[in-house]
Order: C-alpha cells, then structure tokens, then sequence
C-alpha cells in the first residue's frame, strides 16, 4: 500500500466493510480510557511527524527522525505485547492479520537500524528514508482499517478501555529503540522490556546531554553512550529474546538467524564433558 491510491494487500481487502478508526468519533471508540482512542491519538501524531519530515536534511531531519522513533517503537511494542495476543484469540483470522503487522513492524526495526549506520550525503539513505515513510504509513492504514475494527467488533467497550491501560503501561515502560533481532511476540518481546527499555531510555538521557554539554565532555558522553549501546546488543543476542517468534518476520540481510540456544547448549555440554574429565583424573 502507496501514498495517494492504496492498494490492500490479501489479508486486509475485506477492510471496506468495516468503518475506519480515523472515521469514528472518541465516544465510538470506547472513550477516552478506550486503547483504540489512544492509538488513533498516537496515528495523529505520527502523521504530524512525517509531514514535518518532508524536505528536511541534516540536524533537522534527524531530530524529526527521533521523535518518530520515539513515539513509534514504544507503540509497536505495546501493541505487540497487548494487543495482538488478544486479536489472535478472539479474531478467526486474527493470525494472520496481526503476522502481517509484524512483519511490517520488524521492517521498521530493520530500516532504523539500516539508516542510522548511513551518513546525510549517502545516495542510498533518501531510498531508505522512503521506504521506511511508506511503510509506517501501511502500518497505520492496516490497522485502523482493518485490525482495530475487528477487534471493536468482537470485545466490549470495557474490554477496550482495560485494554487502554494496559497498552498504555507497557508503553510507557516500553524499548525507545530499534532493535530488529529481538522477537515480535511474547515471550521474547516481553522478557526483552525490561531491560532494553533501561539502556534505551539510559541511551536517551545520554543523547539529551550531549546537545548541551561543554566540548570537553562530549568524549566521555560519547564513550557513555557506545557502552550502553554494545550492552544493549549483548542483551538483544540472549537467545530468550528471541523466544515466541514467527521465523516469517526475519529477513535480516536476508540472511537466517544465528542458532544461539543450540550455541548455548552446546557450550554448556563441552563444560561439562570438560568437568567429567577432570573429576575423573582426580581420582
């Protein structure tokens, strides 16, 4: 799905006979409480962010791209953590909706990532650039007209407003970042929160320092904030935080994951075949 003439991929053609979130008044929605109320407050906001991101370059553009991230990734996981177990139990189809969300969530994750490692002058990043405004704006078509109208159909206005506060909890204490190896489902995306989120928002503060610090500071910033992002790549790399996965949301480089547990498993057996040796030579 473009800009301008949208074209609905299989899963959410059937989305015409359903009425939009971005259609509905709050009180339609549930109510101010009401998860669908907060996430179309969210879609506004976004929407906001990439218009101003039109046309921008250097300092400009990248302070835009931050508050996008900011605002998108503690939603994605939010969603991913809440919502979408509870699409899968109540939709018929609710598998294959919220996979297909998943997938685009996890090309978000991967474009960031991509695009944080180009300079301002690459011919490649206005490429990357594109196709990461396209796909959050198929993430937001997707589910305010397909996902979340099905989801209204099928649970109570209560229901919606409880899911409201908890969508709202964990993504308060949700990751600020992207971290595209990391599972989209529990109990991997969940076990991942925790921690990730402290190094990111840690990340964030170290961010904010440096656009006021003295230049005598800035390298001792710098080294801060390096450390805190190769302990948050350490902890992406647990191979629990890959746990509850779907194998379809990985592509990174195109390249399949690499087997952590069975690296694990095979580490701590040579560890024990290693202390057997050793016990037996003391006796």
């Amino acid at each position: 799905m473009s800009r301008g003439v949208p074209t609905p991929t299989r899963e959410f053609q059937e989305s015409s006979v359903y009425t939009s979130v971005a259609d509905q008044t709050t009180d339609q929605l549930g109510g101010p409480l009401s998860v669908l109320v907060r996430q179309k407050r969210d879609h506004v906001r976004l929407s906001t962010l990439m218009e101003r991101l039109e046309g921008t370059t250097g300092e400009d553009q990248a302070a835009v791209l931050i508050g996008i991230y900011r605002l998108v990734f503690p939603h994605a996981f939010a969603e991913e953590s809440v919502l979408w177990p509870v699409m899968r139990r109540v939709l018929p189809d609710g598998e294959e909706l919220t996979l297909e969300v998943e997938r685009e969530h996890q090309e978000v994750n991967e474009l960031v990532t991509k695009l944080e490692g180009l300079e301002d002058g690459s011919p490649e990043r206005a490429d990357v650039l594109g196709r990461l405004t396209e796909v959050l704006d198929d993430d937001v078509r997707d589910e305010e007209d397909a996902l979340f109208p099905r989801l209204q159909a099928r649970v109570s206005r209560r229901e919606l407003q409880v899911l409201g506060m908890l969508w709202e909890l964990v993504r308060r204490i949700a990751p600020t970042r992207a971290h595209p190896v990391v599972a989209r489902r529990p109990p991997g995306n969940v076990v991942a929160a925790l921690p990730l989120s402290v190094l990111d928002r840690c990340r964030d503060a170290v961010d904010r320092a440096l656009l006021d610090a003295p230049e005598s500071a800035a390298p001792a910033l710098h080294r801060a904030g390096s450390a805190l992002a190769a302990a948050s790549h350490a902890v992406e790399l647990l191979p629990i935080m890959r746990s509850g996965e779907d194998s379809s949301t990985r592509a990174i480089a195109g390249r399949p994951p690499f087997p952590w547990g069975t690296a694990v498993l095979g580490a701590a057996a040579g560890l024990v075949v290693v202390a057997l040796r050793r016990s037996v030579r003391r006796r």
